[in-house]
This record gives structure tokens, C-alpha cells and sequence, in this order.
């Protein structure tokens, strides 16, 4: 594996041991696949960020720590990479983990290992439970300052959230469902990756209300679960969706869109009505084929753009914070897809 970095720099981008680089450089025995992989991927960080590192100003390390579907923590990633060159007054290093599934105890590992090795900020996508709340307290207590992104924290000293207006998704995404079947009967599927997600949460909760309040006689069934990956999506729907009956529309909070719509095929529903959110490269052929007919998104380059100036106002390197952290929904359909950001 070649590269012209020092041990110690591949250590502190990778977020391990400088004797564990060591050995993966030199290819000694006890190694693994992954260890390997981190390695490699901190090394091609350290190349794509060196012409940015001659800028003049401060170093600083930003930790991104995303529980999502690859999909998702794709479209976070390559967003950040394209907004970081754009920012004045330091020189911003990315480090990203991501997992398409966190337990309480994966995610407190890499937040403690953070907190040790130190970082200059750390933007967080994860769920809202206790042992994650302790987390964000031991981080502030660290001075590490926290944003969270997407979905928030309760009761959590992060200095930002960053992301989609939740509620007001939802209320579009009812109002989007009222305006397709009017006063008909049926089912409605709302669709959560986690019940402990607090942004799915603030979601359909503000869906279910105005959904109530817009069309009286559908019938709301709310599931939960899956992760929003493919195969537990599937599995969780398969073992509910044969209790119902007349399905005219989806909300589907978490994604995992292929699988849903697979298994309400092979079930013989045809929603009239599918709504998703965000617009990965799934969604983005789902949308094309017809499949789904809205997607609910907002910018993620302007979030990336409010996490770094939320973590560089911290620490004084900007005059002022992020003006309006939390993004407005945008309605997309087949007509009107935005282009793919390629710069």
C-alpha cells in the first residue's frame, strides 16, 4: 500500500493505533479485511484533502457518524466532500463512519473512541436513546461540540440540528395523500426505519394527524422496523401486509423502497398513492419507472454547508452560525428531478 504520509497522520485519519497502521502498511499477519479497508480509505482521504491543506488557517478534524442505509450515508459523504473545499477561515479534514445498523454499544464505541483521540466536532445521525444522549453529554463534556443531522437528540447538548423540517414533511406527505384519494376508503401504510428515530417520529406523528383531520375514512396502519436495509424491510412488511386489505397509498419514512414495493406486489397491492424520502439513486430510478410518485427531499450540500459553519462558529473561526439550519421540504416527482451534483 503505498503513500507519502506520515504513520502518526494515516493513524489520526483512520482513528487507529500508529502500530496497527504499521502492521497494515507492511502487511504483517493479524490484520483484517476491514482494518485493511480503513486504512486504504484514510490514505485516499489524506491524497483527495492535500491540495485543500496547503490553504492557510486552522487544521480541524470533523467526525461524521451516520446510521443509515449505504444508500443514504453515500449521498451525506459525497455531499460534505463536495461543500468542505468551499470553506474559508480553517482547513477541515472529514472523517466518516457509517453503518447501516448501530447498536448502543457499536455507537458507543466509536463516540468514546472519538472522544479520545480527540476531533474538533462530531455530526451525528443516530437514534434517540439513552446510551446515545450519554454519549452526546460525554462529548460536550469533552468540548467536543455536536450537530446533529436529520434527525435530533432529546435533552442532548448538541449546539445545532441540521436537516429536514420533519413536521412539515409529514404534513406534505398527508396533504399530498388527501389530494390523490379524496374522501375514498382504505388502508394507508406509514412506513418507520426505527421507532427510535425521532425525526421518523416528528414525522408521523404531523402525518397522522393531518391525515385524520384531511380524510376520515382511511384507515392509518403504522410499522416500524427494518432499518430501512432490504432484506429486514422485507421480513417486517411479509409478516404484516397479508392482515390487510385495500392498501391505496404509502408513506415511507425510512426508506428500503425496492423491498416494500416488491413485497406489496407479490401481495397483490397496487397503492395508487407512494411517497419516499430523499433522493438517493434508488429513489431516483423508482421515481423514473413510475413506482413511486413523490419523493420528499431537501438539500444535503446545503446541510453539509450548516454543519460546518454550526462546528466552525463554535470555534470562533466564522462570525456567525448557520441562518437556517433546518431545511425546507421540496416536492419532487418524475417531472421535475433535479441533476445529479457530479463536482
Amino acid at each position: 500500500m503505498t503513500h507519502r504520509f506520515p504513520i502518526k497522520e494515516i493513524a489520526l485519519q483512520a482513528g487507529l493505533s500508529t502500530a496497527t497502521i504499521d502492521r497494515a502498511l507492511n502487511k504483517r499477519s493479524h490484520v483484517s479485511p476491514q482494518t485493511q479497508a480503513r486504512v486504504a480509505a484514510a490514505i485516499s482521504e489524506l491524497e483527495a484533502q492535500e491540495s485543500q491543506m496547503s490553504a492557510r488557517g486552522r487544521r480541524m478534524f470533523f467526525d461524521f457518524v451516520i446510521e443509515a442505509p449505504t444508500r443514504f450515508s453515500r449521498e451525506v459523504r459525497q455531499a460534505a466532500e463536495q461543500v468542505v473545499g468551499q470553506v474559508s477561515g480553517a482547513s477541515c479534514r472529514l472523517r466518516f463512519v457509517a453503518q447501516e445498523m448501530m447498536s448502543d454499544i457499536e455507537i458507543t464505541k466509536i463516540l468514546t473512541r472519538i472522544a479520545k483521540r480527540g476531533s474538533q466536532g462530531v455530526c451525528l445521525k443516530a437514534r434517540d436513546t439513552a446510551q446515545v444522549r450519554g454519549c452526546v453529554e460525554m462529548l460536550h463534556k469533552a468540548g467536543i461540540p455536536v450537530v446533529t443531522l436529520v434527525t435530533d437528540i432529546r435533552d442532548a447538548h448538541r449546539i445545532a440540528y441540521v436537516g429536514l423540517d420533519n413536521e412539515s414533511a409529514g404534513q406534505t406527505a398527508a396533504y399530498l395523500t388527501a389530494t390523490a384519494l379524496g374522501d375514498a376508503h382504505g388502508t394507508v401504510l406509514a412506513l418507520r426505519s426505527n421507532e427510535n428515530f425521532l425525526g421518523e417520529e416528528q414525522r408521523a406523528r404531523a402525518f397522522a394527524e393531518k391525515l385524520s383531520e384531511l380524510c376520515p375514512n382511511l384507515r392509518l396502519v403504522a410499522l416500524s422496523g427494518g432499518s430501512g436495509v432490504h432484506f429486514e424491510t422485507a421480513r417486517l412488511l411479509s409478516g404484516a401486509v397479508g392482515d390487510l386489505a385495500d392498501i391505496c397509498a404509502v408513506y415511507s419514512m425510512g426508506g428500503g423502497n425496492r423491498a416494500v414495493l416488491d413485497v406489496l406486489e407479490q401481495s397483490g397491492h397496487d397503492p395508487t398513492i407512494y411517497i419516499a424520502h430523499d433522493l438517493d439513486r434508488d429513489n431516483r430510478q423508482l421515481l423514473s419507472k413510475g413506482s413511486v410518485n413523490f419523493v420528499l427531499h431537501h438539500d444535503l450540500r446545503l446541510d453539509m454547508q450548516n454543519v460546518l459553519q454550526a462546528l466552525l462558529h463554535r470555534h470562533r473561526l466564522v462570525a456567525e452560525g448557520p441562518r437556517q439550519p433546518i431545511s425546507s421540504v421540496q416536492v419532487i416527482t418524475p417531472m421535475n428531478v433535479p441533476p445529479v451534483h457530479r463536482d
